[in-house]
């Protein structure tokens, strides 16, 4: 049914599309619940969330005909082939926050920032005050993706906040650089200062092995010493990274380290070295995810701001702060070019904020889609990455189903063809992008995508497998 209220969003994305901002209205913000989109987005399908996992859903990764969805309760497995049809395959109940996942060969990594009595899956919390306590990354074999099993844990330093993934050139190991912070004198095995992230080598032919084989400081001057204030006038110091983007093939990652951006050397995958810093101390509060252009003279750093438990998307904070920024890489150095916000301001009990999304790959120009909590799903066309314009959109009414400012989609990542996003109560959607400037995409086919492991993309044909 085309409602008034949805005739007026449109009318505001049809503002938005000619590149104008259209001035927010009430009368603009869904009834809970109701979704509304842009024109030329279209919503596939919805499957729910497993009842087995009782928590909020967080990260996707893909391979093959599947897509593995994290959750702080474990992970689920989905059949995608026919994306029309996508079904949940299998649930894995092993709790843990946050489970962030990513996929190599028939292996699964699963990120556990959540301090726990041990390292299985009936574990339950316990403070990090405690010496024996545990957390760090969870391996799983899923080459039965209907009976994926647990075969292996690393402790690791503050435990694992997010992961990625970086395969060596001979393809005999995969590296997992492992961001996290929040570190404390009270607690054994994450004291200050905490400047590092640790990287596990896993042994293909025998991941039990998996192991940490280093502990870099990347910050051994301490890095940003952040700015004291509350929400939304406080900036985070640096401590550690909150995620960290590679892209192997070019020999290069970048890191979103709470305080500042950086540029890394990652040309050998034992010794990443930062080479290049970005710092905001008019605008970010939080240093939370970067994405490369595919060739990689361009990153996207996006802005935590409040955590992602606040409501940011409206007209009190403004169309800066909370944004993505945009960094030309030029010899060698970040070069700033511009912000990104959504224009659609949100309800007050609706949380709000930039998170993770992927390239669209489309040769010859620079399009990302992008999750952002209860604001929704948006594609951006950063081509000119001084004025970055939104293209499409999806997006829910306020999520009743949960406490206020706890809801929306966690990542939204294109993978052959559709846009599927990962929502924190409601489960998985299915998105299909019908658009001029994107539909060379189509002819795409990757093999896997770890959003956070960046590989090139053909005109056509399939991808690299990361």
């Amino acid at each position: 049914m085309f409602t008034p209220r949805r005739a007026l969003v449109l009318g505001a994305a049809l503002i938005a599309l000619a590149g104008l901002v259209a001035p927010a209205q009430a009368a603009d913000i869904p009834a809970p619940g109701e979704i509304v989109m842009s024109p030329n987005i279209k919503h596939v399908t919805n499957v729910p969330k497993p009842e087995a996992l009782a928590d909020i859903n967080t990260d996707i990764a893909f391979q093959g005909d599947y897509a593995y969805v994290g959750n702080y309760y474990g992970f689920s497995i989905y059949d995608i082939k026919n994306p029309k049809k996508t079904s949940l395959v299998s649930s894995v109940v092993c709790p843990g926050g946050q489970m962030d996942v990513t996929v190599y060969g028939n292996l699964l990594f699963g990120s556990v920032d959540s301090s726990r009595n041990n390292d299985s899956c009936s574990s339950t919390s316990q403070s990090a005050t405690v010496k024996e306590s545990w957390e760090g990354i969870r391996i799983f074999d899923v080459s039965d993706k209907a009976n994926p099993k647990y075969i292996k844990s690393v402790e690791t330093n503050c435990g694992s906040h997010t992961n990625t993934l970086v395969p060596d050139r001979r393809r005999e190991n995969v590296y997992i650089y492992i961001s996290s912070y929040s570190p404390s004198d009270t607690f054994p095995d994450c004291k200050t200062p905490h400047d590092l992230i640790s990287i596990v080598k896993v042994p293909l032919k025998n991941p039990t092995a998996a192991s940490v084989v280093a502990t870099p400081n990347l910050f051994p001057d301490g890095g940003f010493p952040g700015v004291p204030g509350s929400y939304p006038n406080g900036k985070s110091a640096t401590t550690g990274c909150h995620d960290i983007t590679a892209y192997p093939e070019k020999g290069i990652a970048a890191g979103a380290c709470m305080g500042e951006g950086i540029l890394l050397d990652i040309r050998d995958p034992e010794r990443p070295k930062v080479t290049a810093t970005a710092r905001d101390e008019a605008n970010f509060a939080f240093w939370h995810s970067a994405t490369f252009n595919n060739e990689g003279t361009k990153v996207i750093f996006t802005d935590e701001l409040g955590g992602g438990t606040r409501a940011t998307c409206n007209e009190a904070i403004g169309p800066v702060k909370g944004a993505n920024a945009y960094y030309d890489i030029v010899d060698g150095q970040f070069v700033f070019k511009g912000y990104f916000k959504i224009a659609r301001h949100q309800a007050d009990t609706e949380n709000c904020v930039a998170h993770n999304g992927s390239l669209i790959p489309v040769k010859g120009r620079d399009i990302m889609v992008q999750a952002w909590y209860q604001g929704g799903i948006s594609v951006v066309d950063f081509t000119d990455s001084a004025n970055p314009q939104e293209i499409a959109y999806f997006e829910r009414g306020p999520d009743n189903t949960a406490p206020a400012l706890s809801g929306g989609f966690w990542s939204a990542y294109y993978y052959n063809g559709y846009i599927y996003g990962s929502d924190f109560n409601l489960g998985l959607d299915v998105l299909k992008i019908n658009d001029s400037r994107t539909n060379k995409a189509n002819g795409v086919k990757m093999r896997s995508l770890n959003a956070q492991t960046q590989a090139s993309y053909p005109e056509r044909g399939h991808g690299h497998e990361y």
